[in-house]
C-alpha cells in the first residue's frame, strides 16, 4: 500500500521475539503430536482441577526439541497456577532448591530441565519436598547442629529428561505420571510448520510444508528453525512465498539432505565406516574421532538416527546399518586392513 510520499506501508507486525515466543502453544487443544500424552494429560489435569489439588508430580522423558518445556508451561496454563522454571545445572547447591520452594504458592507447577544433572544433596531434599512437601534444614554447626522440617504449600513438580537412564530410581518412583515422547510424524511437523507459518506471517505452498517437515529430524524445534530459514531465503531470492524451488535450494546451501541429516550427521556416520569398518565403536571413541563432546553425540545427534535405521546401539558399541552405506553412497561394506596398522582402526 503506498503511503502517498512514494514509499511502501507495511502491515503492522509483532516484534520478532514476540513472534518467535509466540509459536509455542498455551493449550493443550493448541499442542500438535503426542496424541496419546495430550489426552492422558488432559485427563489428569480435569481431575486435578475438579478436586482443586495440586497435580501429581509429572515426569518427561524424550529427546531435545520435542515440547516438554512447552507441555509443562501449557500444564501450568491449563491449571490456572503459577509456572516457575528451572534447570538441574542450576541449582548448586541445596540453598538453590530452598530458595524457590520456600517462595511458590499452592498448587504451582514448578519444572526442572535436565533433572538427570540434579545433584545427590539437592536429589534428597527434593525426595521429602516431593512426598511430604516439607524442606529438611539444618540450623547451626558442630555438636549444637539441629534438622527442622519447614513446610512448603503442595505443588506440582514435573521433571524433563533426554537421558532416563540416569535418573535415580528413587526420584524417578517419586512421580506420580510418566510420559515418554515420540518423534513426530511428516504429517504432524506439517501441521505445526503451517500453523507457526501463520503466527510469523509467513506464505508457504502445501507441497513445501510437506517437503520442509520430511527434513525436520522429527523434532517442532528444527521444523519452526527450518521454516524461519527458508522465510529467509524466500524473502530475499523470491517474493515472499516459500515454494519447492526455495526449499530445495535452501536445503542445499543449509547442508541438509533429503532425510534431514547435517553435515556433522553425515560426518558420524562416514567415520564409523571409513575409519571402523561400519562398527562397532563406543561411544567414546567415536565422540573423540568426529571431535565433539559425548553428550551431545548421544543427547543430540544419536537418537535420530537411531530413529531413521542408520546406527544400531550395540553390546560392543554403535553400527550403522546398510542403510546408512546406500545413503552415503557406499556400496559395500569397508573391512579392517589386514595389517598392524588395523589393531589403530578398531575401538579396542
Amino acid at each position: 500500500m503506498d503511503n502517498g510520499n512514494g514509499g511502501i506501508v507495511r502491515p503492522e507486525r509483532f516484534d520478532e521475539d514476540e513472534r518467535d515466543r509466540a509459536l509455542r502453544p498455551r493449550r493443550l487443544e493448541d499442542f500438535q503430536g503426542q496424541e496419546q500424552i495430550r489426552a492422558n494429560l488432559s485427563v489428569f489435569i480435569e481431575a486435578a482441577r475438579a478436586r482443586g489439588e495440586s497435580l501429581d508430580h509429572l515426569f518427561l522423558i524424550g529427546p531435545p526439541g520435542l515440547g516438554k518445556t512447552t507441555l509443562a508451561q501449557i500444564t501450568a496454563n491449563e491449571l490456572g497456577v503459577d509456572f516457575k522454571v528451572t534447570s538441574a545445572p542450576a541449582l548448586e547447591k541445596p540453598k538453590d532448591l530452598a530458595g524457590i520452594l520456600t517462595t511458590v504458592t499452592e498448587r504451582t507447577v514448578f519444572f526442572i530441565d535436565e533433572i538427570h544433572r540434579l545433584k545427590p544433596a539437592i536429589e534428597e531434599m527434593l525426595y521429602i519436598a516431593m512426598e511430604d512437601y516439607e524442606l529438611d534444614w539444618i540450623i547451626g554447626q558442630g555438636p549444637s547442629a539441629r534438622t527442622v522440617r519447614i513446610p512448603v504449600p503442595p505443588f506440582t513438580l514435573i521433571g524433563a529428561t533426554t537421558r532416563a537412564g540416569m535418573v535415580s530410581s528413587p526420584l524417578i518412583s517419586r512421580f506420580g505420571i510418566v510420559q515418554r515422547f515420540a518423534f513426530y510424524s511428516i504429517d504432524e511437523l506439517a501441521s505445526i510448520i503451517r500453523r507457526s507459518a501463520a503466527i510469523l506471517g509467513v506464505r508457504i505452498a502445501e507441497d513445501s510444508a510437506l517437503s520442509l517437515a520430511a527434513c525436520s529430524r522429527g523434532t517442532p524445534r528444527v521444523a519452526n528453525r527450518l521454516l524461519r530459514r527458508m522465510r529467509d531465503f524466500a524473502e530475499v531470492s523470491g517474493d515472499g512465498l516459500i515454494t519447492d524451488d526455495i526449499v530445495r535450494d535452501g536445503l542445499r546451501r543449509l547442508e541438509i539432505d533429503e532425510l534431514g541429516l547435517e553435515r556433522y550427521d553425515r560426518e558420524i556416520l562416514a567415520s564409523i565406516i571409513e575409519n571402523y569398518a561400519g562398527g562397532p565403536v563406543g561411544a567414546e571413541t567415536l565422540a573423540i574421532s568426529v571431535g565433539e563432546a559425548q553428550d551431545t553425540l548421544e543427547d543430540y545427534y544419536e537418537p535420530y538416527l537411531i530413529q531413521a535405521g542408520l546406527i544400531q546401539r550395540t553390546p560392543r558399541g554403535r553400527m550403522v546399518t546398510d542403510k546408512a552405506y546406500a545413503h552415503l553412497g557406499f556400496s559395500t561394506r569397508v573391512t579392517p586392513r589386514d595389517d598392524a596398522d588395523a589393531d589403530q582402526r578398531l575401538p579396542f
